[in-house]
């Protein structure tokens, strides 16, 4: 283990510690830092995405931290270390890759395996199969409720499709979206609160099966849109202000104006 490692563990151990560790640390619970954990992996993403290595490197630490944060409340409850995790995904790895390593032994790392890759792919579920073991929980038992929604709608459906239960090419897939917005339409219509909420649920899980069809994943797109609505915005609001005004004294058409400005200029 490296020294770095060591003084990451050593000093997490210190926060926590009952005597002299910060008040904060030692109160916290693996319910209480999740939410914490998911924000990371976001920021995480984001600096991917903006490709700001730096701050990639400060993230990918903060997401570390979490990793280490379990690692030290479960130590103190005698169920894991950190090191039990390490050596954890370890053995996971060497397990599922056997065209690298063969027999799962690291040592023979570099030896020729003479498998292709759909013999590869093949390989990789059967092992997974063999890891959950021979109880059927059912198909889609082992994508968390707890996923963000679009990402497990995709995952969902990616299970589905891995029997058959798909659609063979995109077409299709535009109709449903077509047909779930009609009945959107209609739920509106008939002023269900509940109907549309349920309507709406179905066109996004149609909506990020399109995705899935065309290999985007919806939670990627959706930032980018984020993104770039922050910036066509942040320019509608610097407009505004070399008038002297506030967005709530615009009108509509207004702002439509400096939208479409902003476009122009490429944001």
């Amino acid at each position: 283990m490296s020294n770095a490692i060591k003084q990451l563990l050593y000093l997490m151990s210190c926060l926590r510690d009952e005597e002299f560790g910060c008040a904060w640390d030692k109160k916290q619970t693996y319910k209480s830092i999740a939410p914490y954990t998911l924000e990371e992996a976001y920021e995480v993403l984001d600096a991917i995405e903006r490709e700001d290595f730096e701050h990639l490197k400060e993230e990918l630490g903060d997401l570390l931290f979490q990793v280490v944060f379990y690692a030290q409340m479960a130590e103190e409850q005698q169920r894991f270390t950190f090191d039990d995790i390490a050596t954890g995904i370890v053995e996971k790895m060497l397990r599922r890759h056997p065209h690298v390593f063969p027999d799962g032994d690291i040592t023979r790392f570099g030896e020729p395996a003479m498998l292709s890759e759909e013999q590869i792919a093949q390989q990789w579920q059967q092992i997974k199969a063999q890891e959950k073991g021979s109880v059927d929980k059912g198909l889609l038992a082992d994508v968390p409720v707890s996923m963000p929604a679009l990402m497990q709608a995709v995952k969902l459906q990616q299970k589905a499709a891995k029997v058959g239960f798909d659609w063979p090419e995109v077409a299709p897939v535009f109709d449903k979206i077509r047909e779930e917005l009609d009945e959107l339409e209609e739920a509106m219509k008939q002023k269900s609160r509940l109907d549309v909420e349920e309507e709406m649920g179905d066109v996004l899980f149609a909506v990020s099966n399109l995705s899935r069809h065309l290999a985007v994943s919806p939670d990627v797109a959706l930032n980018k849109t984020n993104t770039k609505f922050r910036r066509r915005f942040g320019r509608i609001e610097s407009l505004v202000a070399v008038q002297n005004k506030n967005l709530a004294d615009c009108s509509l058409e207004e702002l439509d104006r400096y939208w479409e400005q902003a476009k122009r200029e490429g944001l």
